[in-house]
């Protein structure tokens, strides 16, 4: 009797956890990589809101992004607890290695506490600047178009201030090299 109800709640666990991956999907379109040709007036003013956001350096520091302004760059919103976000770190240090000498900076948001963000560096060791937004960081980040307030969330940003892609999830290096190639 006892294994029957085990049986039975974890078919009905499974059955859930698959009804929500398919909800996830149908509300997103299936589609989490977004090419912008022409830029709406809202993703300038979330650009315009990453230049003036308060972000701390690792150290602590007060700081603004908006000394990278007129260059290309590419944020990654992350937080120490993101498996995903912590598996893609290594590409994004390769790729902001391979870009560099084109101009582009890889930027990491960690919407995170300034002590996990300090202790996770400790640890792993990133090729790009790491500010930290905590919290706020989320709201910034539904401001390029992330909705659903997951992480890792990536965008890339041309010298202009344009916003020439968003990723929610973990970056495809291919893609986002395919995106980088035409800045």
């Amino acid at each position: 009797m006892n294994t029957r109800r085990i049986l039975a709640g974890a078919c009905v666990a499974i059955v859930a956890a698959g009804g929500g991956v398919l909800a996830n999907h149908w509300l997103n379109g299936g589609v989490e990589e977004v090419a912008h040709a022409a830029q709406p007036t809202s993703s300038q003013s979330a650009v315009g809101q990453l230049w003036t956001a308060p972000v701390t350096t690792v150290d602590g520091k007060p700081q603004t992004l908006s000394v990278l302004k007129g260059h290309p760059i590419v944020v990654n919103f992350w937080a120490s607890w993101c498996g995903p976000c912590v598996e893609e770190m290594p590409a994004l240090s390769q790729l902001q290695r391979d870009y560099a000498k084109k101009g582009i900076q890889f930027v990491g948001l960690g919407v995170d506490s300034e002590k996990n963000v300090q202790a996770f560096l400790q640890k792993v060791k990133v090729a790009y600047p790491i500010y930290i937004a905590g919290f706020g960081g989320a709201d910034l980040a539904r401001a390029f178009g992330n909705t659903a307030g997951g992480l890792p969330f990536t965008v890339v940003i041309d010298a202009k201030g344009n916003i020439r892609s968003t990723k929610l999830g973990q970056i495809d290096p291919q893609a986002l090299k395919q995106t980088l190639d035409t800045l």
